[in-house]
């Protein structure tokens, strides 16, 4: 049988065929865990295409938009406007009503898939500026029985129709043959970009595209039935994209998370994966907490310190194909038992590898879970790439990296020290605007990445920064403030730092508390913060140890001389970050004006 499907119109076709009655989907509802079979889920796909072609109306290359969390409803929903040859449109939740107007604007959404009344009220209010939406349809109470009836809509807008009960579907063999016709140069989504310094930017991205990942990837990434993957990323975003199709591709079960980031770690330990991709601020989450706890027991720090030692050091003997013995061998059996195990039970003691991206994870944390025997793989690409240009993966990995190229992908470094980078995973321009892509693909088709790097010997990228986000002090000196950014942000006592020094005579910084790490320190030392701990100068004190410690091993143009902690962490909502929550630095300068020039004495 072919190695996968020839587009994702018929992706879950394919996987049926493949693996038949073997479970396909997991996810929690009041009474438990239920299970879909890639028969169910082939089924609920065909359900929603043909409703889509049939009562929607919606013809080849239409745009449809899903605004939901991530849940077996989206599955649905995507693969579903996919085999009605339709243009997948993916919407942040958390999207402002600026941000999510402009997306469903700009793209000429004909359908928007909503998650939930409240989410369909937002659509609704902005209707008037959509001229071409006719639908709203949705997600929320059809549950995961498509075709449940029309009482599944309950609360529904009035008219709005429900996943569940689409009227007037089309016959299965029209759905089978409008995804017969979509070839790997047709459209299959339109991605917007965070938008850190404007309007976010359409990445047209073709069957393709997709396939082209799909064969770089999945051979990487083992995994196939018996395996499970637990999936809390939204799925507007390119990863957890990548995470649904290779999971389903190689026959595993994706199992979503039950709608509360809370509930997350409790459901790793019932879920008990085989593969979790997440963001790296989980992981650090995990190591700060455990740390935290090693810290009140007999040993402290040191102890727990020197058992990570211990654990990273046995790590590498395996790695290596070595046995550990002696001594070694004795203080790493009573780590496990005390401390290493612990960590995997939490992880639901089954978890082979984790994936991690759009963030660089801070070195302290790999460490503590290669100890643990949990091996974490970072990876590197962009909207523009399909989501994949690099990846450490079983049998090549260099921590500190984000990999090598995949296959069929060239990367190399630009004069300037942008990483350039070329392959079939590459766009072919945004959406709606004249120049196409223009200044960011160039005449031979190399992707300008906008971020700064190198490559090893061995053909290992390391990441430095943004072009964008360099500060070019009044002295002229050029910091890519990421570095020292990730040096501050590796104190578990800080949420975020971002440096300000652009034509200023010397690098600041605006710090953010992590309010738990922050509480769990003032109770271990019986210190009383009140109502305001950014202002309490024991607080202050501390981040000053995170600051010198940065600074420590910063050059000294890039060294933080000054720092405010502000009041709160930075926000979605308040748009000081993205949906995929990075800063937003222009909008946190300007909130942030008075600070900063208190900051350089000029207030």
């Amino acid at each position: 049988m072919q190695h996968r499907p020839g587009t994702l119109a018929v992706f879950t076709e394919w996987t049926a065929r493949r693996f038949s009655g073997l479970p396909a989907l997991r996810f929690r509802t009041g009474s438990g865990w239920c299970e879909r079979s890639y028969h169910e889920l082939r089924d609920a796909v065909r359900a929603v295409g043909r409703g889509l072609i049939g009562g929607l109306g919606v013809c080849p290359g239409d745009r449809v938009a899903i605004l939901s969390e991530t849940r077996p409803e989206w599955t649905y929903a995507h693969f579903g406007a996919l085999a009605a040859g339709a243009v997948v449109v993916p919407v942040y939740p958390t999207a402002g009503e600026e941000e999510l107007a402009w997306v469903l604007g700009d793209s000429g959404a004909v359908v928007a898939f909503c998650e939930n009344p409240a989410q369909a009220d937002r659509v609704r209010r902005l209707r008037s500026t959509l001229p071409a939406l006719r639908h709203i349809v949705l997600l929320s109470g059809a549950g995961a029985e498509v075709g449940a009836g029309a009482e599944a809509g309950a609360g529904a807008g009035a008219g709005d129709p429900v996943l569940g009960a689409l009227p007037s579907p089309a016959p299965l063999g029209d759905l089978q043959a409008r995804a017969a016709t979509v070839t790997g140069r047709d459209l299959a989504a339109i991605v917007y970009t965070s938008g850190t310094t404007g309007p976010p930017k359409g990445c047209r991205l073709t069957h393709g595209n997709f396939t082209a990942v799909l064969d770089s990837t999945a051979p990487l990434l083992d995994g196939g039935p018996g395996d499970t993957t637990y999936l809390y990323l939204p799925l507007a975003h390119l990863l957890a994209q990548l995470i649904e199709l290779v999971s389903l591709l190689l026959g595993g079960a994706l199992c979503y998370f039950g709608g509360s980031v809370e509930d997350i770690v409790p459901e790793l330990a019932e879920v008990r994966p085989t593969h979790l991709p997440s963001v790296p601020r989980l992981f650090e989450k995990v190591h700060a907490t455990v740390r935290s706890l090693a810290e009140s027991q007999e040993g402290g720090p040191d102890r727990f310190d020197a058992a990570v030692r211990t654990g990273v050091e046995v790590a590498g003997m395996l790695a290596r194909g070595e046995e550990p013995d002696g001594t070694l061998l004795d203080r790493w059996r009573a780590a496990d038992r005390a401390l290493f195990s612990l960590v995997r039970a939490a992880f639901g003691g089954r978890l082979r590898w984790a994936l991690t991206g759009a963030a660089p994870i801070a070195p302290q944390t790999l460490d503590f879970l290669r100890a643990c025997g949990i091996a974490v793989y970072e990876g590197y690409g962009m909207t523009e790439s399909a989501g994949v240009l690099t990846l450490n993966h079983p049998g090549a990995v260099r921590y500190g990296t984000v990999g090598r190229p995949v296959a069929g992908c060239e990367v190399r470094i630009a004069g300037d020290g942008e990483v350039l980078a070329r392959g079939p995973q590459v766009f072919a321009g945004y959406h709606g605007g004249p120049s196409d892509g223009a200044g960011t693909l160039d005449p031979d088709g190399w992707l300008h990445t906008g971020d700064l790097g190198a490559l090893d010997g061995d053909g290992f990228l390391s990441l430095t920064g943004r072009k964008k986000d360099l500060i070019i002090t009044s002295g002229g000196k050029n910091l890519a403030p990421q570095a020292v950014e990730s040096a501050l942000t590796q104190s578990r006592y800080l949420s975020r730092a971002v440096m300000i020094g652009d034509r200023r005579p010397y690098p600041v910084a605006l710090l953010t508390l992590d309010p738990e790490e922050i509480a769990r320190w003032a109770a271990r030392t019986s210190i009383d913060l009140g109502d305001a701990p950014a202002r309490h100068p024991a607080v202050r004190a501390l981040v000053q140890e995170a600051v010198d410690s940065a600074n420590s091993r910063a050059a000294r143009p890039a060294r933080i001389r000054a720092f405010a902690i502000l009041d709160r962490d930075l926000t979605v909502e308040s748009g000081e970050l993205t949906p995929t929550l990075k800063v937003r630095r222009a909008a946190v300068a300007d909130r942030y004006a008075k600070e900063i020039e208190a900051l350089y004495g000029l207030s």
